[in-house]
């Protein structure tokens, strides 16, 4: 194993890129909370799950959503209580 020293330039980088990426990743949460009906898109953005596997989800009966016009809607509340159940698994 190898020990590498880091100067406090390297650290200072570090923090601020590691706050850069929590900042951003509140803003993506907070827009994303404000509605009560999420896009596909922003499903897969949210849960980082491919557009198959989504459509699996659907498919399975694990997700439920509307359709509407072409587009699916996913209630936002629905997205909540499956990050919670594969939380507790």
């Amino acid at each position: 194993m190898q020990i590498e020293i880091l100067t406090r330039e390297e650290l200072q980088r570090f923090k601020s890129e590691l706050i850069e990426e929590i900042k951003q990743t509140i803003r993506t949460h907070e827009t994303v909370t404000n509605k009560q009906f999420l896009r596909s898109s922003e499903v897969r953005k949210l849960l980082k799950i491919s557009s198959g596997t989504l459509q699996n989800l659907r498919i399975k009966g694990i997700l439920p959503y509307e359709k509407i016009g072409g587009i699916f809607y996913y209630a936002h509340g629905d997205i909540e209580q499956l990050l919670g159940e594969i939380g507790n698994s």
